[in-house]
């Protein structure tokens, strides 16, 4: 029987968060908090990481873990490696869902409900979305990625820009748009192909990897998710996520 893998790709290395999985987060590091919420799916799940301390560390809450210490240019080539290397030819996996290790607040059944959702679509990549209005101050924000999408949920472009832009509009509180949840599934032969294509003209242009498939035919199909994403790209993002977690937010 067809099932899914879950990888979630951890390095110790970040410029702006040097040891962000063995971060604590109210007494529990992160990595440890992902890998929690990733195993409610009820998917097969492994963190991936280059970092011999990272592993140590996963091994002793009993979670599994692959090294992978080649020097890739992001964790989507890391976990196709990792598939390559250590799943490929032990299970039959339809979908590999690439997870971010920052994302400690996530939970467990919208990984599951992405992956029921792809697992019953044509597209060769799925991804989540969440509504928001053009009237948040998001909406202008470079690091907050858009997604256009089609009524069938299919994503016909990402883009750091504020889109889509409404022209005739006076009051933009009436108007939506797709904020990007950055939670990928991918049909196992089509991540084994993303990773060989060359980075695209508008992936280089904008620093976001899916572009790479759009501008290579591939398609992406888009779930709506109401869980609002707390990552964590610096420490200060810590205590904001602590403060969830204890119900101040």
């Amino acid at each position: 029987m067809s099932r899914g893998l879950v990888l979630i790709p951890a390095r110790y290395q970040s410029s702006r968060f040097p040891g962000k999985p063995l971060a604590l987060i109210a007494g529990l590091s992160m990595i440890e908090r992902v890998y929690q919420q990733v195993l409610k799916s009820g998917l097969d799940c492994a963190v991936v990481t280059d970092d011999e301390r990272i592993e140590k560390h996963v091994r002793s809450f009993s979670g599994q873990v692959v090294r992978v210490d080649d020097d890739v240019p992001s964790g989507t080539e890391r976990i196709a490696l990792a598939y390559q290397r250590y799943f490929k030819h032990k299970n039959n996996y339809d979908l590999i869902v690439n997870f971010q290790g920052d994302e400690p607040l996530f939970e467990g059944r919208e990984v599951l409900k992405l992956y029921e959702f792809h697992k019953q679509s044509s597209f060769d990549m799925a991804t989540m979305v969440r509504e928001r209005k053009q009237s948040e101050d998001d909406f202008k924000n470079p690091n907050v990625v858009k997604a256009i999408l089609t009524t069938q949920n299919q994503c016909l472009y990402f883009t750091r820009a504020s889109a889509p832009f409404a022209r005739d509009v006076a009051d933009v509180s009436q108007c939506n748009w797709w904020q990007h949840v950055g939670i990928y599934s991918y049909k196992a032969s089509v991540l084994e192909k993303f990773v060989l294509l060359p980075m695209a003209k508008l992936e280089n242009l904008e620093k976001l990897e899916q572009l790479r498939a759009l501008e290579n035919g591939m398609t992406i199909g888009a779930i709506v998710t109401t869980v609002a994403s707390h990552g964590v790209d610096v420490p200060q993002d810590i205590k904001k996520v602590e403060e969830v977690i204890h119900g101040k937010l």
